[in-house]
């Protein structure tokens, strides 16, 4: 996330938004947002309908054994129609920004 944050320009430039979902509640989400000093917005989805509705849930998989959400990433066009996706197993291996923006600038 932190290199979205470090090329948020370029992001937006190219017409890209984007967004961060956890199923954290809203005010965690915050808390982390201003500690990190990231711009972008951040969603809560603490029922994890989202998260399920893309079937990226892990049960009881959070540090004290909560729910969380399985490290994923999506390009969605301004339909709604998810254009390129990227999953791992391991949230600290994240595609970083400059592949993003390469995926993004190589969609129809």
């Amino acid at each position: 996330m932190r290199g979205i944050e470090h090329n948020l320009a370029e992001f937006q430039a190219d017409g890209i938004l984007p967004v961060a979902i956890s199923v954290d509640p809203a005010d965690t989400s915050a808390n982390l947002r201003s500690k990190k000093g990231y711009t972008f917005p951040f969603l809560s989805d603490p029922k994890a309908e989202i998260i399920r509705r893309y079937d990226l849930l892990q049960p009881a998989d959070g540090p004290d054994g909560h729910d969380i959400a399985r490290p994923a990433e999506f390009l969605v066009d301004r339909s709604g129609v998810v254009r390129w996706e990227n999953f791992t197993e391991d949230f600290r291996v994240r595609p970083r920004a400059d592949q993003l923006l390469a995926a993004a600038r190589s969609l129809p």
